[in-house]
């Protein structure tokens, strides 16, 4: 399983990270998480590029994770292939007819199929998926990908996994969720001194990945708002002292394999 990370920003742009969006793939299936903007230019210097994708999954509707949502459904409009999942969260069938509304041109261009999901498990693209609920200001879901061939009924343990936070405070149920993982994707949205909900601070964040009862490999940080920038080394001064995993920050076009 391959990861790449297409925009590490968050609403607030930097002219560094686009908004919100994560490329997952096997050796036969593709998934775009997320599509915030700047994602879809993000996806297409990959080798699967807009056309090659199976699916999109949301995990919350925020502008800054759907605004390339329809740039991507005109994209592949026009270079011929129509057929396109979109799945998220409860809403995102009104979300999607609410843009296709908008964008009227569109209506019938495409053969779409949307699903909503729950927490719990299911399959999405050839990919077994698990799901949480996270602590946001709007409900966001938490997703867990495993190997395609996995069991789909529960995580195989022997299985590289990649767990992807969405927009969260930080908490330990979240932490656990990706015990076993090889690799955590986590909001880490501001650096400390900033007050703000929703969102960890890495001494906040440190503090949870320290305490929670998950062994996890890596943590990326991502969602990174203009407050973190050249205060990347103090951010991981403050959650190494609380913690002492290895944390890195993630970086738009950074590609990982999971093992």
């Amino acid at each position: 399983m391959r990861v790449t990370f297409l925009g590490t920003g968050s609403t607030m742009p930097t002219g560094e990270r686009f908004q919100t969006g994560l490329l997952v793939e096997s050796d036969e299936h593709s998934l775009l998480v997320d599509c915030g903007s700047g994602a879809l230019h993000g996806l297409q210097r990959t080798d699967v590029g807009y056309e090659g994708i199976d699916a999109v999954l949301l995990t919350h509707h925020h502008l800054d994770h759907v605004s390339d949502l329809m740039a991507l459904c005109k994209a592949r409009w026009l270079a011929g292939e129509t057929d396109l999942t979109i799945a998220g969260p409860p809403g995102t069938r009104e979300l999607v007819a609410d843009l296709f509304e908008v964008h009227d041109y569109l209506q019938d261009r495409l053969d779409l199929t949307i699903r909503e999901v729950e927490p719990g498990r299911f399959e999405l693209a050839g990919f077994p998926v698990a799901a949480m609920e996270t602590r946001h200001s709007m409900y966001c879901l938490a997703y867990r990908f495993d190997e395609p061939g996995s069991a789909e009924s529960e995580a195989d343990a022997d299985s590289p996994a990649f767990v992807f936070s969405g927009d969260s405070e930080a908490f330990a149920e979240l932490i656990e969720f990706a015990d076993g993982a090889a690799v955590l994707a986590h909001d880490c949205s501001f650096p400390d001194g900033v007050d703000v909900s929703n969102h960890p601070t890495p001494s906040s964040l440190g503090r949870v990945l320290s305490n929670a009862d998950a062994d996890v490999g890596r943590v990326y940080l991502t969602h990174l708002y203009p407050h973190t920038d050249g205060e990347h080394e103090a951010m991981l001064e403050s959650l190494g002292g609380r913690y002492d995993g290895d944390v890195r920050f993630a970086r738009d076009g950074l590609s990982l394999d999971i093992e």
